[in-house]
């Protein structure tokens, strides 16, 4: 731009300059990525979980179609296809659809009770101090880093009949949690519970954080009390986080083995505190049915696909996106 001056040195206006003379760059044409570049990407994951997840869920499969229980495994007899063979033998066990009644109600109690919990802890983080926050979240993940096999040796001693401090505060006496069926689940149940609800309460408390507190401060401006907040504006804007821990503990509580088998010695008196996971074990290593404990593998693993899909459409129904 130049500037023109009259006669009187005054400023009349401005004219523009030549744009200067040479070549307008062309943009570089962007590079073509080949269709396998993400799959290049993405195949070393996918090695781990193949040789970690797909070919141990395909031998499970096969042996479950199989004749294959210690006489096969010594070589005392050739394997033999079965095909659904062990299904049928399964599925006319009256047992079984005993074992997976329980399985259902137990998983069930565990899942509500560890939501119940870890969203009600969540929400006590978020009215309290950053000291006491601080103390609940090491105590909480404390209980979550502790092994499955040393927490439920622990709680079986603290509700000892003889030696256990629990009886002795209620003054139950001599009484045996482990020996009434409904006792022993419940027994289980708590150490569940306190092994799976930090969980919970993590996310659950990262999500309220998330939520935007000018909602919160008008749905209280409006006269909300604190359980129509969490239930009509933080919990629907935490539904997508909520269905992650939803389907992880219904994962976690229906295939559980360890706290049954450790503080039940077993499964129970007679059976009593069976679940499918501690029903197979028992099949394929007990008894040496290999073939019947796969196949009650099998059933467990198309449960918890069919529970997953299913809730997975009902939430994009509802207009959810995961």
């Amino acid at each position: 731009m130049t500037t023109q001056l009259d006669l009187t040195g005054k400023r009349t206006g401005t004219t523009p300059r030549p744009a200067p003379r040479g070549r307008a760059r062309t943009p570089r044409p962007a590079r073509r990525t080949s269709a396998w570049t993400p799959w290049l990407y993405l195949l070393p994951a996918l090695a781990v979980i193949g040789g970690l997840l797909v070919y141990p869920v395909y031998q499970l499969g096969l042996i479950s179609f199989l004749e294959y229980t210690q006489a096969q495994v010594s070589g005392g007899e050739p394997t033999s296809f079965k095909g659904f063979g062990n299904y049928t033998t399964l599925f006319a066990d009256p047992q079984f659809w005993h074992v997976l009644l329980a399985t259902v109600l137990f998983a069930a109690a565990c899942v509500v009770t560890t939501l119940a919990v870890g969203c009600a802890l969540a929400v006590l983080l978020t009215r309290v101090r950053a000291l006491p926050r601080l103390a609940l979240m090491v105590a909480a993940l404390g209980a979550w880093a502790t092994p499955a096999v040393t927490g439920s040796t622990v709680w079986v001693f603290l509700f000892d009949p003889d030696f256990g401090p629990v009886n002795r505060l209620l003054g139950l006496g001599d009484f045996s949690w482990t020996y009434g069926r409904y006792s022993a689940f419940a027994l289980v149940l708590l150490e569940v519970v306190w092994c799976s609800f930090p969980f919970v309460m993590v996310t659950v408390y990262a999500g309220i954080k998330a939520v935007p507190s000018e909602v919160l401060e008008a749905a209280a401006l409006d006269g909300a009390s604190q359980w129509r907040i969490w239930r009509s504006v933080t919990a629907p804007m935490l539904r997508p986080i909520l269905v992650v821990v939803t389907i992880q503990s219904i994962i976690w509580d229906f295939k559980l083995f360890t706290q049954i088998y450790v503080m039940t010695n077993g499964g129970g008196i007679a059976g009593q505190n069976l679940v499918l996971n501690v029903y197979a074990y028992q099949k394929a290593f007990a008894s040496s049915q290999y073939s019947l404990g796969s196949a009650i593998g099998v059933v467990m693993l198309l449960i918890l696909l069919a529970v997953t899909l299913v809730y997975l459409r009902l939430l994009r129904r509802q207009g959810e996106e995961l």
